[in-house]
């Protein structure tokens, strides 16, 4: 059996999507992100399930972060969750003067609390679940959580399906140390991240070397490097797989632009979408070009 660590602690919504990624392994909560990857690099867990980015929110720049710095960890897998909130609130009820999540939960929640609870003060904690801890040790009057809190905190459900964006959800990776990775579906994902040289020009370069090959790009971040200030890392993520031609020679051609490029996976798309391949830019487009420059390398023209 597996050891699959996850942000915790336990009841949040990394361990619905944990659940979801690892069904039947041992789950491990960690206080953070970047300790759920630390003992996958110290080899106290086999895999470590975390979030990536919000519909609504944004990335999870704690996510970023950590895959960008240390040993190299790749994504495997993702899971996408529909997020709804239950509100928690202790046995027997009472006034509700403050209400206590974290900070991504409480802007999902904004308009709904505004409506039910207009007089609750809102306070941010560390997790969903820490909220839900904080209810039981008397620090707040009610924690908005993932549904699946209500299995491991002895609290009385006060709402659910909570959420002011019906379609908001959260997309979670789940990552290992690099080794063998998933084979190709046609439905994939590949992501990278990129450190590139601080001139004009450099992003636009990047791109560039996608869509030259008609790649379709899905997601672009940038995080500040933390050694130089105006420095920035890009996070790519893109369709396709690095098994495909035209997707190792898009790779190769990153490569040749940036001071340092780190591989971040590839894997099939939690959503199932199929990588659009326009005319020209198929796989077997790029391995007859291959085979054709190879023959005029070696003069053999006929």
């Amino acid at each position: 059996m597996s050891r699959i660590a996850y942000f915790g602690p336990r009841g949040t919504f990394t361990e619905q999507a944990a659940r979801v990624l690892a069904a039947g392994q041992e789950l491990i909560p960690v206080e953070t992100v970047r300790l759920a990857m630390t003992a996958v690099r110290e080899g106290q867990a086999d895999a470590a399930c975390v979030p990536i980015e919000n519909s609504v929110e944004g990335v999870v720049p704690a996510t970023l972060d950590a895959l960008s710095e240390a040993t190299p960890l790749v994504a495997v897998a993702e899971t996408i969750l529909p997020i709804h909130f239950s509100v928690l609130t202790r046995p027997g009820g009472g006034e509700i003067r403050t209400v206590a999540s974290h900070p991504h939960a409480l802007a999902q929640v904004r308009e709904w609390l505004d409506a039910n609870l207009p007089e609750a003060h809102a306070v941010a904690s560390s997790s969903t679940s820490a909220a839900a801890v904080g209810v039981l040790d008397g620090d707040f009057d009610a924690a908005v959580c993932a549904p699946v809190a209500a299995e491991h905190y002895a609290l009385d459900v006060l709402a659910t399906e909570v959420a002011d964006v019906d379609d908001a959800a959260t997309r979670f990776l789940l990552v290992r140390p690099p080794g063998e990775l998933p084979e190709p579906t046609g439905a994939d994902r590949t992501s990278v991240v990129a450190a590139a040289a601080n001139r004009t020009g450099t992003l636009a370069e990047l791109l560039t070397e996608l869509a030259s090959r008609g790649i379709n790009l899905t997601r672009l971040d940038a995080r500040p490097t933390r050694s130089n200030f105006g420095e920035y890392r890009f996070f790519i993520d893109f369709e396709g797989h690095v098994a495909e031609p035209r997707v190792l020679d898009a790779l190769t051609a990153l490569r040749r632009h940036c001071r340092n490029l780190r591989f971040l996976g590839s894997h099939p798309r939690a959503d199932g979408t199929r990588t659009t391949i326009e005319p020209g830019f198929g796989n077997d487009d790029f391995v007859e070009a291959a085979v054709w420059a190879d023959a005029v390398r070696k003069g053999d023209l006929a």
